[in-house]
C-alpha cells in the first residue's frame, strides 16, 4: 500500500507538470492498481491458511495456491466516488478534495455511505453521483489443495493438518478468470472483512494463474525391463500389468478384466477439454466388498481421485453468498473437484431416480446446467449457467444386493508414477484400427437391433470404443493405436453388451480378454494365439454383417 502511494505521488507530479488533465487538483484523483505477475520465491511471501499466524494486517503482496470450490455471480462495486461539502460557504463544497477509492479488503460501505463529515467545517458530505466509477466484482471461495488427500476417502498422512477455505475477491478484468474446480496460484493483498459479528479472512487478487501439473517424464527401471521382455507382443505388457495390479488388495491373477478396465480408465484422464476421451466405469458384481476395495485403492493413484460422500451433491448447486451481498454463489461438488481425474460415486443402487437421470444426462453431454432465479438472488433477469464436467465416473451395482460392509483401506501404492506417465501420452489412431472399430460398430448396430426400438447400440458407442483403444495404447506406453489395441477395446465392449443384452453373432467367451490364468510364459503365448483367433473371428463377423466395409485381411 505504501508502494502504491509512491506511484500515486509520482504520477500526480508527472501529469500536473505535463498539464495532461486540466481538472487534476489532488493525488486522490489518481487510482493506482499494482498488478505484479511474480513475487520472490521466498517463504515470507507465501500465505497459507493451514499455517499460523495469518498476517492480514501487513497490506503487502503474498502468493497463495488453492482450488476454487465456490464462485459467485459477477456484481458491481464502487471503484471511486467524489464527495462535496454541503456547507455553501465552505471551500470544499466544490473541487476534488474528497475522493474516496476502494482499497483492498474494504466493503462497499467503507467507500460510499452518507455519514461522512467535512474535515474543515464538520458539515455532512454528499456524493456527486456524476463522478461515481463502477467496476466488476466476483467473490470466489478457495481451499488448500491438500483437501484432495482428505477427499480420497483415506489418509496416508500421519500428521494432522488444518484446512480452511478462504475468500478471494476478483475485480474488474480478473472477474470470470477462474473456473470452479481448477487449481490456481494467486498474488494479492490479504485483508479481514467484517460482516456483522463475523470476520472473514480474504485476499484481494491482483494476479491469477492456472496451475498445471506435469506428469513424470520417465518410468521406473522395473517397468522398462518388463516392457522390453514383452516387446514381441502388443498384448502381453498390459496383460501382465492387469495380472499384478493391486496385489495388496486382491491376489495376483484374480479380477484381471476388472483391473484392466480400471487401468484403462485411469490413463484416460486429462484436464484438456479438446483432447478428452472419457472412460466411465460401472462394475456389475456379486461381491461389492472386493469391487469397492479395488476401486478405492485405484482412486488413490491419481492426484484428483475423489470418493463422493453420499450425503453431498455430485453436481454443482446454488446458494446465497455468505458475505452479505445476497447474490448467487455456485458451490463445487465431487464431480468438479475430481476435474481431470476420477469421481467414484460408490453403489449406484443407493441413488434415487432423479439423481440417476441427472447422472445419465451429464454422461451424455459432459456438462451440467444450473438455473439461477433472478428474484431470489437480487438480479433483474434469470440466469442459466452451463458448467463443463471433465472427469471419469466410477460406480458399482451389487447384483446380490448384499448389505454394505466397512473395509480397511490399504495405503501402500505401487505404479502411481506409471499411471501418471501413461496418462500424459498423446496417441493417434491408425487407419487400420479405425477401420476395425468402424466395421465392428456398423456390424453390431445391424445385428443388435429389434423392430420396436431399433439398434441397441447408442450413438456414443463409437466414442467409447475409440477411447478404450486409446487407453490400451497409453497403457502399452505406445503413441499409435494399432489393430491389437482396437481388438482389446472391442472384446471389452462386447463383453459389456453381452452382459446387458445377451450374446450376438460374434459370440465371444465370457472372459474374452483373459480366457485363462496367466501363470507362466506358455500361458501368455496361449493367450496371444487365442486373441489372434478372436481377431480372425471379428473380421469374419464384420465381413458377414458389415455394410460393405473394407477390411484388409492377411490370408496367411
Amino acid at each position: 500500500m505504501k508502494a502504491a502511494g509512491i506511484f500515486q505521488s509520482v504520477c500526480f507530479v508527472a501529469i500536473k507538470t505535463l498539464s495532461l488533465i486540466e481538472q487534476l487538483q489532488t493525488e486522490a484523483q489518481i487510482s493506482i492498481l499494482l498488478k505484479p505477475t511474480h513475487l520472490p520465491p521466498l517463504p515470507s511471501y507465501v500465505l497459507s491458511l493451514s499455517a499460523f499466524p495469518f498476517n492480514y494486517t501487513s497490506k503487502r503482496f503474498y502468493t497463495s495456491e488453492g482450488i476454487a470450490i465456490a464462485m459467485g455471480t459477477v456484481t458491481k462495486y464502487t471503484q471511486g466516488a467524489r464527495f462535496l461539502c454541503t456547507g455553501e460557504t465552505c471551500p470544499y463544497s466544490e473541487g476534488f478534495n474528497y475522493i474516496r477509492v476502494h482499497v483492498p479488503g474494504a466493503t462497499e460501505s467503507a467507500t460510499v455511505r452518507n455519514d461522512f463529515a467535512c474535515s474543515l467545517c464538520s458539515s455532512p458530505l454528499q456524493e456527486d453521483m456524476k463522478f461515481r466509477v463502477l467496476g466488476d466484482k466476483q467473490i470466489v471461495e478457495m481451499i488448500d489443495a491438500k483437501v484432495l488427500h482428505a477427499l480420497k476417502g483415506y489418509s496416508d498422512h500421519k500428521a494432522h493438518f488444518r484446512i480452511q477455505a478462504f475468500t478471494v475477491f476478483l475485480r474488474d478484468e480478473l472477474a470470470n478468470r477462474m473456473t470452479i474446480g481448477n487449481h490456481y496460484k494467486i498474488i494479492g493483498i490479504p485483508a479481514c472483512v467484517q460482516n456483522g459479528p463475523q470476520a472473514t479472512a480474504c485476499i484481494e487478487a491482483s494476479s491469477v494463474q492456472l496451475c498445471k501439473t506435469n506428469g513424470p517424464s520417465f518410468i521406473g527401471e522395473n517397468f522398462k525391463y518388463l516392457l522390453s521382455l514383452t516387446s514381441g507382443s502388443c498384448w502381453r505388457f498390459t496383460a501382465l500389468l492387469a495380472n499384478i495390479f493391486a496385489s495388496q488388495v486382491v491376489p495376483p491373477g484374480t479380477y484381471n478384466t476388472l483391473k484392466l478396465a480400471i487401468l484403462l480408465s485411469l490413463v484416460q484422464t486429462t484436464c484438456e477439454i479438446e483432447n478428452a476421451d472419457y472412460l466411465d466405469l460401472l462394475v456389475v458384481t456379486s461381491d461389492s466388498l472386493i469391487a469397492d476395495r479395488l476401486l478405492n485403492y485405484s482412486l488413490c493413484l491419481l492426484p484428483r481421485g475423489i470418493r463422493h460422500p453420499a450425503s453431498s451433491d455430485i453436481f454443482p448447486s446454488v446458494s446465497k453468498d455468505k458475505h452479505g451481498t445476497g447474490s448467487a454463489s455456485i458451490q463445487a461438488c465431487s464431480a468438479l473437484l475430481a476435474q481431470g481425474g476420477i469421481c467414484y460415486i460408490g453403489d449406484l443402487s443407493s441413488y434415487k431416480k432423479d439423481k440417476l437421470e441427472l447422472l445419465q444426462s451429464v454422461l451424455e453431454s459432459r456438462t451440467t446446467t444450473l438455473f439461477i432465479p433472478g428474484k431470489k438472488y437480487g438480479e433483474e433477469a434469470d440466469q442459466q449457467v452451463t458448467i463443463s464436467v471433465q472427469t471419469n465416473f466410477w460406480s458399482y451395482v451389487d447384483v446380490a444386493s448384499s448389505p454394505k460392509k466397512h473395509i480397511a483401506r490399504d495405503s501402500f501404492l505401487i505404479g502411481q508414477m506409471f499411471i501418471l506417465f501413461a496418462k500424459n501420452l498423446h496417441v493417434q489412431l491408425s487407419s487400420e484400427a479405425e477401420n476395425l472399430i468402424q466395421g465392428y460398430y456398423l456390424a453390431s448396430r445391424r445385428v443388435r437391433r429389434d423392430s420396436a426400438h431399433g439398434s441397441k447400440l447408442s450413438a456414443s458407442a463409437l466414442k467409447v470404443l475409440i477411447s478404450l483403444s486409446k487407453a490400451h495404447t497409453k497403457l502399452s506406453l505406445r503413441k499409435k493405436v494399432l489393430e491389437e489395441d482396437a481388438l482389446i477395446a472391442i472384446l471389452l465392449f462386447e463383453s459389456s453388451l453381452t452382459l446387458k443384452h445377451g450374446k450376438s453373432a460374434l459370440c465371444i467367451e465370457p472372459n474374452a480378454v483373459f480366457p485363462f490364468d496367466l501363470s507362466d510364459e506358455d500361458s501368455l503365448q496361449q493367450r496371444d494365439i487365442y486373441l489372434l483367433q478372436c481377431h480372425h473371428q471379428l473380421l469374419q463377423f464384420i465381413g458377414a454383417y458389415g455394410p460393405g466395409t473394407y477390411i484388409s485381411t492377411n490370408e496367411e
